[in-house]
């Protein structure tokens, strides 16, 4: 694989990281721990981006603790069926991101034109993602900057509050 893709994957992954760590550490304290739709987007951001970094799926340990609930049980403000355990101190997420970031920093330095490398298979329904490791990560950044890009317009809305743009990975105070 080449140098040059790696860096490049690096530094706007990275970025996107960033941009996540950012918005949660700008966020009030009472806003963020009140299980706002914040919080459980923040979670769910923080969550699957360590899934989708996991190869094979099937070893996912989570460093935060979910429950699995239909959605009948879940709050309204919760993303997907993955409930939180508890409301997790902010520092709880931002610790886990921090694993994350280097997790996936470790996986695209690593990444070579080997078939053997290995792919994101989740299991053999028709739904279950199949992807490449390059295709998973490529997923993974646009999963993460689309529920960044949510969390930003809601500090937006909700507290008249610009967060800044990361161009690439480390430029951004947290």
């Amino acid at each position: 694989m080449d140098h040059s893709f790696r860096e490049a994957l690096w530094n706007q992954f990275g970025a996107g990281i960033d941009m996540l760590a950012h918005v949660i550490s700008n966020c009030p304290d009472d806003y963020f721990s009140a299980g706002t739709r914040f919080y459980y987007l923040a979670f769910h951001s923080t969550l699957f981006l360590d899934y989708y970094l996991t190869f094979p799926p099937a070893d996912f340990v989570p460093m935060l603790a979910f429950t699995q609930k239909d959605q009948d049980d879940r709050p309204a403000e919760s993303v997907g069926d993955f409930v939180p355990d508890q409301i997790y101190p902010k520092a709880a997420l931002l610790d886990y991101l921090a694993q994350s970031r280097l997790k996936c920093a470790q996986i695209i330095a690593g990444l070579r034109d080997d078939p053997r490398d290995g792919r994101f298979v989740e299991g053999d329904a028709p739904d279950d993602m199949n992807y490449s490791r390059v295709e998973i990560l490529l997923y993974n950044l646009r999963h993460t900057q689309h529920h960044t890009g949510q969390l930003y317009l809601l500090v937006r809305q909700d507290f008249d509050r610009h967060m800044e743009w990361s161009f690439r990975v480390g430029d951004m105070a947290q």
